[in-house]
């Protein structure tokens, strides 16, 4: 029996998935594994026998990585699973900066119960027409899951596509329209075109990239649709832009203080992700993640360890390793299970800058002698038995 706690409510969705063998608990410290959205797990104390850590969601910021691979606590995210809601939020946002929408709704509301206000629509709807989008030039900036149904999108839409990503995996390489423009350069982006929407993970490298220097690069009047994390934007780049006019508007995801109330500012109160659907894939994607590694081993959508998947356990026994990433360590391991006398039938091993992950199916159960062997080998950080 597997334990599990949620840190935020998850959708029934996928929580129905869990079989029998798994159980929902409130005390996190006899949890094997927890289920988590947006709570901060930064300063919370965990168990060492917690395993697993699963975000419904594709952001991982709230939760401390390199402190959970050191202890062989495996987290995952679910790239992908909320990415059509985002994609349909940033083409609201697109026609909401482009069309003046929210200008035009509330100033109906404002004159609701003026009697000839047919007549007065006719006077005033020019000043809510804005531009179509067709024709325009769009610069995607991350060509993720999110990043392509953006940018494929767009290309429907008739919009000049350009997509930069100079990290793109095949799989979405093959996902993304032939009509899609690949730009060697943000400069390329920012001299080009009349949207930017950006879909880059947070970290430290990509802090503030839409800062001064990028937002004086930008065509006159661009525009900024920022869906991806608030910290990626540079909030006083963003005001100097709109006030020098170098910016018609921004649109964000995320409101912040100093950019929520300022003129050309549109801003959507975190709805990305937050359609029901979105929420439900979400959590089906995070359960089905858990379940195949606590019952198989199997790694897929870890942030902080290799994806390592062996598939069923057809053999005897499984043995997992997370381990230090440090040469010899599948020869050592290897070799305490041999000088036991046990026949290794399948076995695959992958790292992930400093740390690695193994997965041995033997032909038997180890006995306590060779598991301590195993777990005395210097960079062992934590050894299960499946």
């Amino acid at each position: 029996m597997y334990t599990v706690k949620c840190l935020n409510p998850i959708s029934n969705r996928g929580l129905d998935l869990f079989t029998s063998e798994f159980e929902v608990i409130d005390d996190l410290n006899a949890a094997d594994a927890v289920l988590v959205r947006s709570a901060s797990m930064h300063d919370l104390e965990v168990p060492d026998s917690m395993l697993a850590v699963a975000r419904a969601g594709a952001g991982v910021n709230n939760i401390p990585l390199n402190e959970y691979a050191e202890k062989g606590i495996t987290v995952f995210n679910t790239p992908g699973a909320n990415a059509n809601g985002v994609k349909e939020l940033v083409v609201a946002g697109l026609l909401l900066a482009s069309r003046d929408i929210i200008g035009g709704v509330n100033w109906v509301k404002e004159n609701a119960k003026e009697a000839d206000l047919a007549k007065m629509i006719e006077k005033k709807k020019k000043a809510f027409a804005g531009n179509e989008l067709k024709g325009k030039s769009i610069g995607v900036i991350g060509l993720g899951a999110i990043g392509v149904l953006v940018a494929n999108i767009c290309n429907r839409l008739g919009m000049n596509v350009y997509g930069y990503d100079p990290y793109v995996s095949v799989r979405s390489a093959w996902s993304l329209s032939r009509m899609v423009n690949h730009s060697s350069s943000l400069d390329e982006i920012y001299e080009k075109c009349d949207f930017l929407t950006i879909h880059v993970p947070y970290m430290e490298s990509t802090k503030g990239m839409i800062g001064k220097e990028a937002v004086q690069k930008m065509k006159d009047g661009a525009t900024i649709l920022n869906f991806a994390r608030g910290e990626l934007v540079d909030d006083q780049a963003v005001l100097d832009g709109l006030a020098s006019k170098k910016i018609k508007h921004y649109v964000t995801d995320f409101p912040r203080p100093a950019v929520a109330a300022a003129d050309g500012v549109i801003t959507i109160p975190h709805l990305g992700a937050s359609t029901e659907e979105s929420e439900e894939n979400c959590a089906e994607m995070a359960v089905d993640q858990l379940m195949n590694y606590l019952e198989k081993g199997n790694i897929v959508n870890s942030v902080n360890y290799p994806n390592c998947d062996l598939g069923d356990i057809e053999a005897e026994c499984r043995i997992t390793v997370h381990h230090k990433n440090l040469p010899n360590m599948i020869g050592q391991l290897t070799s305490a299970l041999a000088e036991e006398g046990y026949n290794i039938e399948n076995m695959l091993n992958k790292s992930k800058k400093d740390y690695a992950y193994s997965i041995f199916d033997v032909e038997k159960r180890p006995s306590e002698k060779v598991l301590s062997k195993m777990k005395q080998i210097d960079g062992v950080i934590r050894l299960r038995v499946l």
